[in-house]
């Protein structure tokens, strides 16, 4: 709960731009801010984190998105860590519902990557060539973050869902769940499995965005052992894993005792009467 804290996770929008639909997870306001509370973060962090695990211990995949400049990085090198696919820079129009192109535009990016490798580019006139790695660059920077999907993928998290519209429309239209880093502009409505929280800082974004990747990883690692099981005792079904791993640390539990929305209570005495949130934490939000 205090890495929530220390990541300005509560930090809502400022109270004239909000979705009222997000009022059940707003604790109070503050300097014009809405605090988010924190304790159903972690709860329904929580439950983001067993939805991934169970996706991923199943071998399915899970597409992150993240276009906006605070969760690129996580959202390249979280998804990369854990074999993910992911979406950084922009979102191209039918990524998920006219699978067909997407997949012939993977196959040339994958032919381009061949040609470039065995060196047979240098071998063109340069014109040709300077095009040639140039289309190269494009495909890479829209498609290589999926270049390895052989299939759609069976869920999609998306961090800002008011940014990232046109994939929540063709998540909906597929039936795909949808996984959410949710701030106090948005639709909850939206998402399947909703984590209120601030899109807008680069440490929030990377915190939830992590939280995720490690209940896939979980999920694999569950897989891996219930392989080596079935190895070990000779039988195809395997066996249960006995240990579990490690949950997010962010969906820690309060102290025993500690009175209801007690956490929320101290991420407003964080901001204090008129005073503004950290900067990185909060930025301006418009």
């Amino acid at each position: 709960m205090r890495e929530l804290l220390e990541a300005g996770v509560h930090f809502g929008h400022q109270t004239r731009r909000w979705n009222p639909k997000m009022k059940r997870f707003i604790f109070t306001e503050r300097g014009g801010i809405y605090i988010i509370d924190l304790q159903q973060t972690s709860e329904l962090l929580q439950e983001a984190y067993d939805f991934a695990r169970n996706i991923s211990s199943r071998g399915g995949s899970i597409l992150f998105v993240g276009t906006k400049k605070q969760a690129q990085d996580s959202i390249e090198q979280e998804a990369a860590r854990v074999g993910m696919p992911y979406v950084s820079n922009r979102w191209l129009g039918g990524l998920l519902t006219n699978w067909k192109t997407i997949t012939d535009r993977i196959a040339h990016l994958h032919e381009l990557r061949r040609l470039k490798t065995e060196g047979q580019l240098d071998l063109l006139p340069a014109k040709e060539r300077i095009t040639m790695l140039a289309e190269l660059e494009k495909l890479e920077s829209n498609l290589g973050g999926v270049a390895d999907l052989k299939r759609q993928p069976d869920a999609v998290f998306i961090v800002d869902l008011k940014k990232e519209q046109l994939a929540v429309r063709e998540a909906r239209r597929l039936g795909l769940p949808i996984i959410a880093l949710v701030d106090t502009n948005c639709d909850p409505d939206e998402a399947d499995y909703v984590i209120p929280g601030n899109d807008d800082a680069i440490r929030s974004c990377s915190l939830i965005v992590r939280a995720i990747a490690k209940g896939v990883a979980a999920g694999q690692t569950r897989v891996t052992e219930a392989e080596l099981a079935a190895r070990s005792n000779g039988v195809a079904n395997g066996s249960a894993p006995t240990e579990e791993a490690d949950a997010p640390a962010t969906a820690e539990t309060p102290a025993e005792g500690a009175p209801a929305g007690a956490v929320a209570q101290v991420a407003v005495s964080q901001v204090g009467e008129g005073q503004a949130p950290p900067a990185e934490a909060a930025p301006a939000k418009g």
